[in-house]
């Protein structure tokens, strides 16, 4: 803990401070293992994959509504079983002759299929073999992937029995399991296990893992074209309907010469306690992606006025404290008039937040993506940007020398002592002798950022007033 000027005592503050949280996000990570086997869930429309998915990650990750085509993209998640960690991946339904949207649903299960270790394919066994059933088998084959078969919604043993017909599509004995209540699976995953491949060797020493970058926005501005721009693959279905990507998609990408981890996520069309069904979840998932991000990449349609869905969207990163990029995309379609008003734009609803990192691309032809990576980094450099403790206090000393605090009931609060308190976002605590005026403390806050940068990154400025004392010892703290 930072050591305070001889005679100040953290505990004489309002509600005291523990200067322990802020630690960099990566300071417990566990050791990088390299790369970890995957598992693919496929099959037809609605026979619960994503169910069966959520049933081996142990959680309810995965939108599941009782309606076909929820899942759209090939969507992975973190899995382990008896110790052994891998990769499963949710699809949408494949169909042989998918049309339009659907089509691009069934190139992505194919694509899942193909860069997969083991395949599960699942089948409703209320229903039976069907010919899209027939049709997958024949897609399996051409694939050379080990194929385990999985008669799911096996509720009873009634059911079970049910399953024997299954035999029929030549994968081999059919795995009966529930996937909703759960029977069968732990002798599905002990299976999963022993198809596997062999466990690569670990690394030595504490390897950082690629940085997270989570793609929000609202829908149909373009994030799925973002992430295939980077990832030099269609990694995400694309459509020009609002609305298309449902659960956060994870893609490992190259760009300007590193790794990241980018999330493309659901748009954001309501607040989350307005929303209902898919989008309930989806606006879930999106939040959560956020917050397990370390950057933002907050997607704008420059030919659009900024809307108040934006601003909500810009809000939501602000208040996860996670660095700030804001992409102006389809920058293709904007001509002179359009910048002459996305400028007013910027200046009048953007005024909160020109700290943040902006960029101007075009996901659909290529235009300045290359300009993302340094932009990205940018933003990350400022949030795990630490100031020394004594130049701190010492530019501070000299600001508020020149501008010091209104006077108030007769007396000017003095800033008796600051610190860091913590990075990612970087956190600022003053220990002062009363409370400051909002617009002060903004203040301090928007001279912090001209000084010392910060450029892509939120800002906390923390007052804390020394409690006051009476004759009778310490007396009633500041409210």
């Amino acid at each position: 803990m930072t050591e305070l000027p001889a005679g100040l005592d953290i505990n004489d503050f309002e509600g005291g401070f523990d200067l322990s949280a802020g630690s960099s996000p990566d300071s417990d990570s566990p050791e990088f293992e390299g790369p970890v086997p995957v598992v693919a869930v496929v099959g037809r429309p609605n026979v619960g994959k994503s169910t069966l998915v959520n049933r081996i990650i142990g959680r309810r990750q995965a939108v599941v509504e009782d309606v076909p085509g929820v899942t759209r993209d090939r969507v992975p998640y973190d899995a382990s079983w008896n110790g052994r960690r891998f990769t499963v991946v949710d699809t949408g339904g494949w169909e042989p002759d998918a049309r339009d949207r659907a089509a691009a649903i069934a190139a992505q299960a194919e694509i899942a299929v193909q860069t997969a270790d083991v395949v599960i394919f699942v089948v409703d066994v209320t229903v039976g073999a069907t010919d899209v059933d027939e049709a997958a088998v024949k897609m399996l084959r051409r694939s050379h992937k080990p194929v385990i078969l999985v008669a799911n919604k096996a509720d009873n043993q009634n059911l079970e029995m049910e399953a024997v017909s299954l035999w029929s599509l030549g994968l081999g004995e059919p795995h009966t399991i529930s996937a909703l209540h759960g029977r069968g699976s732990g002798d599905l995953l002990d299976d999963i296990l022993s198809a596997l491949p062999p466990t690569p060797p670990m690394l030595e020493g504490n390897v950082r893992g690629p940085r997270r970058v989570a793609l929000v926005g609202r829908p149909n501005v373009g994030k799925s074209s973002l992430l295939n721009r980077v990832a030099k693959e269609e990694r995400a279905v694309v459509d020009s309907v609002a609305g298309t990507t449902v659960d956060p998609v994870d893609s490992l990408v190259e760009m300007d010469g590193d790794i990241w981890q980018f999330v493309d996520t659901a748009g954001l069309r309501k607040r989350v306690n307005q929303a209902s069904g898919t989008e309930y979840y989806a606006s879930l998932r999106t939040a959560g992606a956020v917050e397990a991000a370390e950057v933002a990449v907050v997607l704008l349609d420059s030919g659009e006025v900024i809307s108040e869905q934006d601003q909500r969207v810009i809000t939501q990163v602000i208040e996860s404290g996670r660095a700030l990029v804001i992409a102006f995309n389809k920058w293709d379609l904007v001509d002179e008039d359009r910048r002459f008003y996305l400028d007013k734009e910027i200046d009048r609803d953007l005024k909160r937040v020109t700290w943040a990192v902006r960029v101007n691309i075009s996901a659909k032809t290529g235009r300045a993506v290359d300009k993302l990576a340094p932009a990205i980094r940018r933003a990350l450099a400022s949030w795990e940007q630490r100031i020394p403790t004594g130049a701190l206090n010492q530019w501070l000393t000299t600001l508020t020398q020149a501008t010091p605090h209104p006077v108030r009931g007769g007396r000017a609060p003095r800033i008796l002592f600051a610190t860091q308190a913590g990075i990612a976002p970087p956190r600022f605590v003053l220990f002062t002798t009363g409370p400051f005026d909002a617009g002060y403390q903004r203040f301090i806050e928007r001279k912090l950022r001209e000084e010392f940068g910060f450029e892509g990154s939120p800002v906390e400025v923390t007052v804390k007033p020394r409690k006051k004392t009476g004759p009778g010892g310490r007396g009633k703290a500041h409210g």
